[in-house]
């Protein structure tokens, strides 16, 4: 028996899911799990590679990453705005025809090619480049950015997208970016009878728990240059934290569509672990 790598994201919108790991770490928490921090698509690769056993992987990923199990609780989802997912333009989005994109996520990635293919006049060309908004947009007609840079964009005099609420728009339906998910292999590894849905479940609710959400907000605000007001709003407006009924059913239409676009070879079926 081993201890399980966790690949985890230092976002933000991350931060109340690794309360525990980080704030209260159990005996069972540092004998079983070594984290590493990185970003979301370099989390899905070391999954894809095996360095990785459990990460919070964007979820568009699981369709390429032959042998996970995704932990049913937790995700991080929108029912509308998110703030953090931006589509930055001087141009009116049907106008768009070619993206500088932010590929540190490539859900989001592929969300703005499934939006703006299905809902908006067509297939767009997607150029990769740093996140950083005037050299983007003096390359392309809009800019993807994500995350925190994002959330600290200045899109003043700009046309400014949220692309989780122009998805709510378009389908009714949340959008989930992000799940945890694990290898299977690794759960042959690990110690027996250790609760991986209730560690991570826990996690989640300690981190969103008064004062503790308070704290991180402190944290954050500094390292941000946002309000720690500015940034409760975000974890209580614009974050959702569980992957509940109208999730599954909004992650199982941008599977279709991504896979109606190109973006992924097929729709995958996720699995579930039970317990």
């Amino acid at each position: 028996m081993r201890p399980l790598n966790i690949s985890a994201i230092s976002f933000l919108n991350t931060a109340p899911l690794m309360w525990d790991f980080e704030h209260d770490p159990t005996a069972e928490l540092v004998q079983n799990f070594h984290i590493d921090y990185t970003v979301p698509a370099l989390c899905a690769q070391s999954l894809r590679e095996g360095t990785g056993d459990i990460g919070i992987i964007p979820v568009i990923t699981t369709a390429t990453i032959p042998g996970l199990v995704v932990l049913p609780d937790v995700a991080i989802a929108a029912l509308n705005q998110v703030r953090s997912i931006l589509l930055v333009s001087h141009k009116p989005i049907e106008e768009i025809r070619t993206v500088a994109v932010d590929t540190s996520s490539r859900t989001s990635v592929g969300l703005t090619q499934v939006l703006l293919t299905k809902f908006f006049g067509g297939h767009r060309d997607l150029t990769p480049m740093a996140p950083m908004l005037k050299p983007m947009l003096e390359l392309c007609d809009a800019a993807l950015l994500i995350g925190d840079a994002a959330l600290m964009a200045d899109t003043r005099g700009l046309r400014a997208y949220d692309l989780a609420e122009v998805w709510r728009q378009q389908t009714g339906l949340p959008f989930v970016f992000a799940v945890w998910a694990v290898r299977k292999a690794a759960l042959a590894e690990m110690k027996p009878g250790l609760d991986l849905r209730g560690i991570f479940r826990r996690s989640r609710d300690h981190g969103l728990a008064s004062p503790n959400v308070e704290q991180i907000a402190r944290q954050w605000s500094t390292r941000m240059g946002m309000s720690e007001d500015a940034i409760l709003a975000y974890f209580r407006d614009n974050i959702h934290y569980e992957l509940d009924s109208e999730c599954r059913k909004g992650l199982a239409l941008y599977f279709q569509l991504a896979a109606e676009c190109g973006v992924i070879p097929q729709a995958p079926q996720l699995e579930f672990l039970e317990g």
